[in-house]
């Protein structure tokens, strides 16, 4: 899933601004839930005056019969430290239609979230509002929401961020039947310098889920 976590201090373009990028992860980790193996993750933007769309993807190539694919798009505006948006999250496990809405079979989910940069730490908020979110016991909605806590810095030579987050309450979606903390990550990122006009950046990730007792080590790099 994509990362929805402004850092908050972009200036805004005055011109349309666009990026292209590739990742390749050798495990797909999002919120604490495991949700894939090798894979490689484009992703697309445009932004304008703090105004940015971004289409981001997500492609299993280890050939698992749990492999899927994933296409989030995300529409956020960013003034100063606040930013807000919506993201649609559409994978094709429970149908392989993208244009496809039915109540009980979608695929698609729908997320609000809000973030602020407070200096040393980012706080977001997500909620899902619409979509795939539903209670297996009852069928009502859940809400599902998520909040999180950001801290970058920079120690020996690299790019550090510790990153905590948390289920406030129960949620199918998290697997939770109550306020559980579902992510803890410590991330180094380098640049790896192969000639005068090009490196290669790199990350290495420790992630634990004390909800579910698991840990995780992962490794990334993007083009």
């Amino acid at each position: 899933m994509l990362a929805v976590v402004s850092m908050g201090n972009a200036q805004a373009q005055s011109e349309v601004e666009g990026s292209l990028k590739a990742d390749f992860v050798s495990s797909y980790i999002w919120r604490g839930l495991n949700l894939g193996h090798v894979s490689l993750q484009p992703e697309l933007s445009v932004g304008w005056k703090g105004l940015s769309l971004t289409a981001w993807g997500s492609v299993g190539l280890s050939g698992h019969k749990d492999d899927f694919r994933e296409i989030d798009l995300t529409l956020s505006y960013e003034t100063g430290r606040l930013s807000f948006g919506v993201i649609d999250y559409w994978t094709d496990e429970h149908d392989k239609r993208f244009f496809y809405f039915k109540k009980d079979s979608t695929g698609h989910a729908f997320e609000g979230f809000v973030s602020y940069d407070f200096g040393p730490v980012v706080a977001s908020w997500q909620t899902f509002f619409a979509g795939n979110d539903y209670q297996e016991s009852n069928n009502k909605r859940s809400y599902s929401s998520y909040f999180q806590l950001q801290a970058p810095f920079r120690l020996a030579t690299c790019n550090w961020e510790a990153t905590a987050g948390l289920v406030p309450w129960a949620s199918d979606y998290y697997s939770t039947n109550g306020f559980s903390v579902t992510y803890l990550s410590l991330r180094a990122t380098k640049d790896i310098k192969i000639t005068d006009s090009f490196s290669l950046p790199l990350f290495a990730q420790l992630i634990a889920n004390p909800r579910q007792s698991r840990h995780v080590f992962r490794s990334r790099f993007h083009t």
